[in-house]
């Protein structure tokens, strides 16, 4: 965090104090908001955002420490530092332990509260970045971990890696499951934003009374409920990405306000007038097609335009089914993998069975599906009775004749045993180690019990 963006609350009832405070910290360049008492300093905090607090533990009917809790409580991610006189270090451990960052003994010295500051930043800095697990997201959303290998998919990576360190809004459009939210943060881990935060925001799950506040933010007595002031998801965004899913669920009015930003770059607060600027890029996703709702009025043409500069559409994974089998044993690799188990192989028969398969769910329903199979399976290769029921009775109804009556589960389970057993001339001890089953299942494969 930088010294521009750091709003700083200086609190004592000391007014010679609190002027040279105000000063010292003003010239290191923090925008610096003092209060005269506890109560003050409350107040204060309703109605505006600090990043830190400094405050003196004795004042006078609100003191320092009844600061420290309504700070904790209204706005717990600021920074709280005591300043206390030597009779009252008891009370600066009781506030370290409260949650206070640190505390400074009185009579205090200007380098040291300016170090103290500079800590403080940086730990919030930290902490931000470990929020959002930086290094773990970064490595998660290389292009390389954005699986396919069909022509649309390349033409889908080619499109990321032109965009992905523009500033361009970014459309994306998919079926349910088919990766939406992955492509966006791999623009974003991409980009020059990397650093900052990714905010996704599902506007289908979000109640429409409460979405422009969790946008934009709200000042105090806004609405009923709005007990304190409290920043948006744009505002926690700043200098990163917002990834607007579902975005044909926003109604009209916040569409015209989601304009304006992409305009002007600046928000407003719920019930506020201060002009905020924020440097947000936004990336938005929708499973329908939005020209139609545009023609219908449903949706702004203005908008529609401003967020469709770059539209990037994923195919279903029914369209892309040269693409399964690497999508199936990665995901297989990663389940075994969190799941300490050992399973390396797909056997055939089950690929065959996924290939057939309509996939409603696309990707993420083959992800839950994998995960599934990874869990029950007793064998080192997924076998078809692994598999949940639907998608093998769509195989049966897809991959037979309406003339040919389908196999049940055991005849194709026994059809593959024979299979290899015939590929290993007969020998059980050979096909038992194929199949990572000992002699007993495979006699219960075949029918032998």
């Amino acid at each position: 965090m930088d010294k521009q963006s750091a709003h700083l609350l200086v609190v004592d009832d000391d007014p010679v104090a609190v002027d040279l405070l105000q000063e010292v910290l003003s010239k290191e360049g923090y925008d610096v908001v003092t209060a005269l008492s506890g109560e003050e300093a409350i107040a204060r905090g309703l109605d505006n955002l600090f990043d830190i607090v400094i405050t003196d533990v004795r004042m006078g009917d609100k003191d320092g420490m009844e600061v420290l809790r309504s700070f904790k409580k209204s706005a717990p991610e600021t920074t709280v530092i005591m300043i206390t006189a030597f009779g009252s270090i008891e009370t600066a451990i009781e506030a370290i332990r409260q949650g206070a960052f640190d505390y400074i003994s009185k009579p205090f010295k200007l380098d040291e509260i300016k170090f103290t500051v500079r800590r403080a930043l940086e730990q919030r800095r930290l902490l931000q970045e470990n929020k959002f697990y930086r290094q773990e997201l970064l490595e998660k959303y290389q292009f390389k971990n954005v699986i396919g290998r069909t022509p649309q998919m390349f033409e889908v990576y080619k499109t990321i890696a032109k965009v992905a360190d523009t500033k361009s809004t970014v459309l994306l459009y998919g079926e349910r499951g088919t990766g939406k939210e992955m492509v966006a943060r791999s623009i974003h881990f991409n980009s020059h934003r990397n650093e900052r935060p990714f905010i996704p925001v599902d506007c289908a799950s979000l109640a429409e009374t409460l979405i422009e506040s969790e946008l934009f933010g709200h000042v105090r007595g806004a609405f009923t409920g709005a007990l304190v002031t409290k920043r948006g998801l744009f505002e926690e965004a700043d200098g990163g990405t917002v990834f607007l899913d579902e975005i044909s669920n926003l109604n009209l009015s916040l569409q015209t306000k989601l304009l304006r930003f992409l305009q002007e770059h600046e928000i407003k607060r719920v019930g506020g007038m201060e002009s905020i600027s924020v440097d947000v890029r936004v990336i938005a996703a929708t499973n329908q097609l939005l020209e139609p709702q545009v023609k219908s009025g449903r949706f702004r043409e203005d908008l529609f335009d401003r967020l469709n500069v770059v539209f990037i559409a994923l195919p279903p994974l029914r369209e892309r089914k040269e693409d399964i089998l690497l999508l199936a044993t990665y995901f297989l690799r990663r389940f075994s993998e969190e799941n300490h188990k050992s399973i390396s192989h797909i056997s055939p028969e089950v690929l065959e069975i996924l290939t057939h398969y309509s996939w409603p769910g696309n990707v993420r329903e083959l992800q839950h599906i994998m995960e599934r199979a990874v869990i029950l399976s007793i064998h080192p290769i997924i076998l078809p009775e692994d598999l949940p029921g639907k998608v093998f009775d769509e195989f049966k109804r897809t991959a037979f004749p309406p003339s040919e009556k389908p196999l049940s589960l055991k005849e194709v389970e026994r059809e593959y045993v024979l299979k290899v057993l015939e590929e290993v001339k007969g020998n059980k001890k050979k096909a038992s180690e194929i199949l990572g089953i000992d002699r007993t299942t495979l006699y219960r494969l075949l029918g032998k019990e």
